[in-house]
């Protein structure tokens, strides 16, 4: 897949905006790149988006993933370093839904979006970030914005840490696309076995009564449906599905510890 191709499937679906604006910067630096190597490399508008159901379908499905590498280059930087831990958590999530062409390709989208992130400056960056989030909140519904923001939180704890500045990011972009900042601290805790990673989980505290308890689970298995992604293509939903049994499997270790 072209990443000409790729990001001119979903240009319909972001048709202008920051996003559209920020692909239309890296399709024009790629073709610059291509004039200078003689031509060769990423296609042209074949892949734009022309309606019908399933262009519509791939539209939503290559937003989702150029939107993420536009959050992702956000979180990656908020502590002022690239690392390579980040960077290969990235490629990982590209392998599984694009296949090993698209991790080149991603890796060359991202790359652009720093230089893009070191053009614009730190203040400018965050503002478009903030816009595209907007953007996002508009464009994709709730369950899928999770789990893009899931997504964001994998890539922050692929080091083994969340350094401050990057939860601050990843509060700020929960809250930029119109979702609680508490979905982020309930997500960095999902892989986590004891109790009180599972109170984190389900957003209350020990103190909550049982009927909370069932409120606040059953919210969050409406919320985190892996049907809600289901569009998105089936590695998209696998992830969510890993997602949901951990939110079952807190919900659990809390109902067991009360005796329901």
């Amino acid at each position: 897949m072209a990443i000409g191709k790729w990001i001119g499937g979903f240009l319909g679906f972001f048709s202008a905006g920051p996003i559209g604006m920020l692909a239309g910067i890296i399709i024009g630096s790629l073709f610059d790149k291509l004039s200078e190597d003689g031509g060769n490399g990423a296609s042209g508008n074949s892949g734009f988006y022309d309606g019908g159901y399933e262009r519509r379908a791939e539209g939503e499905r290559n937003g989702f993933l150029f939107s993420m590498l536009v959050l992702a280059s956000y979180i990656i930087k908020a502590d002022g370093r690239i690392m390579h831990s980040e960077m290969e958590m990235v490629r990982q999530m590209l392998r599984q839904n694009f296949g090993e062409i698209a991790v080149q390709q991603g890796d060359q989208i991202l790359r652009r979006l720093f230089e893009e992130s070191k053009r614009q400056g730190d203040s400018a960056y965050r503002q478009t970030i903030r816009q595209s989030c907007q953007q996002i909140a508009d464009n994709i519904d709730y369950g899928a914005r999770l789990q893009l923001l899931n997504f964001l939180v994998m890539i922050a704890q692929a080091d083994g840490q969340v350094h401050p500045s990057e939860l601050q990011a990843l509060k700020e972009v929960a809250q930029w696309m119109q979702m609680p900042a508490s979905e982020v601290d309930s997500m960095l805790h999902l892989e986590g076995s004891s109790l009180d990673d599972a109170y984190q989980v389900l957003g209350i505290s020990p103190d909550a009564t049982d009927d909370e308890v069932r409120r606040a689970y059953r919210k969050l298995a409406l919320q985190h449906h892996p049907d809600r992604v289901a569009k998105l293509g089936d590695d998209v939903r696998r992830a969510a599905e890993k997602k949901f049994q951990e939110i079952n499997a807190a919900k659990e270790r809390i109902y067991k510890a009360r005796g329901l």
